[in-house]
């Protein structure tokens, strides 16, 4: 198992991590409803109060910071203590995709439908070259039934958003290529990977299928996920506990494994961009690692 350093125990359900120029690291705490930032000596400070479900998070091309607002989770607590998000909860407060400013806590709902049609689980979100973002709609699942979604471009102007993909099982991570000529969706329900090429910014090419990328033979299901600087995609993997490692190519895949069944997200940051920040979300905490590759750097956060 890779060499791990706990950065801090006490986050509730982090996800969305950001490493940050500074050496701290900004995740959203789901069960808790909060932006925080954590500092290297595993204080955490709440940024901002969002409420509902804050999920994945990005800084934009003005230096605000973007998230994806599920609306909530019924929580569930095992008898170890580990911590679960389950069904809509009655108190669901709607999906919507939010601005924080980082520098005073100022939230503002940006989006929360698409062409008529209401946001309900906004979940990854990930900034292209032009400043604007690809983000994921998971749905929300009930004793019943469960949303049908996909994935969305909108600009942080609050003037275009765009559904571009419709619809996928569940989809959760979200990420581009080095070059952003493909946009890679992970969905968490089906275990699978898949490669869209595109024609331009928001724009999926329709001449081109989509690729699934290599699977693990094992059960498993899919979060989010981060690319490094050799195009590598790197998925948070739930059941078998770890992050699965694509080669760009899409013919191999391995898995790094993790000691939380829950692993949601990974990160680069540090030096070089070489360590890479990983959630361990039932148990609460935020890791760190030596990566094999360096992290490919972000639009408006590493450059």
């Amino acid at each position: 198992m890779t060499t791990i350093t706990e950065i801090t125990t006490d986050l509730q359900f982090p996800e969305g991590p950001i490493a940050m120029p500074d050496g701290s690291i900004i995740v959203v705490e789901i069960a808790r409803g909060t932006l925080s930032r954590v500092d290297p000596n595993g204080s955490i400070e709440v940024i901002a109060d969002l409420g509902g479900g804050p999920n994945g998070a990005a800084i934009g091309p003005d230096g605000a910071c973007y998230t994806c607002n599920n609306g909530g989770f019924i929580w569930h607590k095992s008898g170890g203590g580990l911590l679960f998000p389950g069904h809509q909860p009655d108190d669901y407060s709607g999906g919507r995709i939010e601005r924080v400013d980082l520098a005073t806590g100022e939230v503002s709902v940006i989006y929360a439908e698409c062409e008529g049609h209401e946001l309900r689980g906004p979940n990854d979100i990930v900034f292209d070259a032009q400043g604007g973002f690809w983000f994921t709609d998971h749905g929300k699942t009930r004793d019943r039934d469960r949303d049908r979604t996909g994935v969305y471009y909108g600009t942080v102007d609050g003037k275009h958003i765009a559904e571009a993909i419709f619809p996928m099982e569940a989809p959760n991570g979200i990420g581009l290529s080095p070059d952003e000529k493909t946009l890679y969706v992970a969905e968490t329900p089906t275990g699978r990977l898949w490669a869209y090429q595109l024609s331009g910014p928001g724009q999926i090419d329709q001449n081109e299928r989509p690729t699934m990328m290599a699977q693990l033979p094992d059960y498993h299901m899919f979060d989010s996920l981060a690319v490094d600087a050799a195009g590598n995609i790197c998925v948070a993997t739930l059941i078998t506990g770890g992050i699965t490692i694509h080669s760009p190519d899409g013919a191999d895949a391995r898995l790094v494994p993790m000691p939380d069944v829950l692993t949601t997200n990974i990160c680069f940051g540090g030096e070089g961009l070489n360590t890479a920040f990983i959630t361990l979300s039932t148990t609460g905490k935020l890791v760190s690692c030596h990566w094999e590759t360096p992290g490919l750097a972000l639009n408006f956060l590493n450059k």
